[in-house]
């Protein structure tokens, strides 16, 4: 058994707790510097748990506000300044590593360059503090620990009622779309661990335009809201998503097929698949598109089962209903 939890919910509330309202100093050196509020927590963030074992994945960024103060001998204030830190990239991958932290301050004068030299000497430790209480948590199972745990002591053969939050509710949904989902593939055969996805399409339009919308990167830009390198040629290759998948055309017939070898970067090394787009125009106007997604893992790098659902989802939503509505191609 397998499931993901959604963690970015609890990554806020665990930000936000930590790290809002912190004393940084308290009239040292007649400065006093705290943090106010987190502003943001942006990204994604899960755990996966696979038999047992915990597999956490995240990327996030975060910013908060904070404010300083610096008084004089006799105690006047000489300056109030607000400022921001920011923390670009907290990832898994580089969870032994410190992760770049940005402090700015909206007075730039020489006391407001003391007040931003001291919240970057004081306050950054306890932030970065902070993010690596955050990366041990969540190696421990962020919000599922405490469930883990109840399993774990809970004697066998019976059933523990004491996760009934929404953690458990989220897990077993998660569980029970993704069996469905499974017990909906099962027809599609393939080698063990891949599936096949089998899609048919109408478009209101010529097949030699869809296959023209399907070749220009500008077009992918247009209709997917990202970056995408297309080459035309057979043998060349192409970018899309933003990098996110990758590829080589294999076959090209102009208005008729589409063959490509698709890799995405989630993916483990050395696993590609193959599509296959193939156009017919069963009457003037009206092209029917039959995609042959074959050779999909399962399972992604990070061990997530949803990648066949996913891919799916991808094909459906943000490929071809897109194209429907930015180019008014609907039926």
């Amino acid at each position: 058994h397998w499931a993901e939890t959604d963690c970015l919910p609890w990554s806020k509330t665990f930000f936000t707790k930590s790290l809002s309202d912190l004393t940084i100093l308290d009239c040292q050196g007649n400065l006093s510097i705290k943090t106010k509020k987190v502003e943001k927590v942006d990204g994604e963030a899960y755990v996966n748990v696979r038999k047992g074992k915990i597999i956490p994945g995240y990327e996030i960024s975060l910013s908060l506000s904070w404010e300083g103060e610096a008084k004089d001998e006799e105690g006047k204030t000489l300056l109030k300044a607000e400022g921001n830190l920011e923390i670009p990239y907290i990832s898994d991958e580089n969870a032994d590593e410190d992760p770049e932290v940005k402090v700015t301050i909206k007075d730039e004068g020489p006391i407001g360059k003391a007040l931003k030299e001291a919240m970057l000497a004081k306050g950054k430790p306890l932030v970065l503090e902070k993010v690596s209480d955050f990366v041990k948590a969540m190696a421990k199972g962020g919000p599922v620990k405490d469930e883990l745990e109840a399993k774990k002591s809970a004697p066998k053969n019976t059933t523990t009622t004491s996760t009934s939050n929404s953690n458990s509710a989220a897990i077993s949904k998660e569980k029970v779309g993704v069996e469905k989902e499974a017990k909906k593939e099962v027809k599609k055969e393939g080698k063990k661990g891949f599936k096949t996805i089998t899609m048919s399409e109408k478009f209101n339009c010529r097949a030699k335009d869809m296959y023209e919308i399907l070749m220009d990167e500008n077009r992918w830009k247009g209709f997917t809201q990202s970056n995408a390198r297309i080459s035309k040629d057979v043998g060349g290759q192409f970018s899309i998503f933003d990098g996110s998948v990758t590829g080589i055309n294999l076959e090209l017939q102009e208005g008729k097929l589409i063959a490509q070898r698709w890799r995405f970067g989630s993916w483990s090394d050395g696993i590609d698949s193959t599509v296959r787009l193939v156009f017919n125009e069963p009457e003037p106007g009206v092209t029917v598109i039959k995609l042959t997604h074959s050779d999909v893992p399962e399972e992604d790098r990070y061990g997530n089962a949803t990648v066949v659902e996913n891919t799916e989802r991808g094909w459906r939503d943000l490929i071809f209903n897109k194209i429907r509505a930015v180019f008014g191609f609907g039926i």
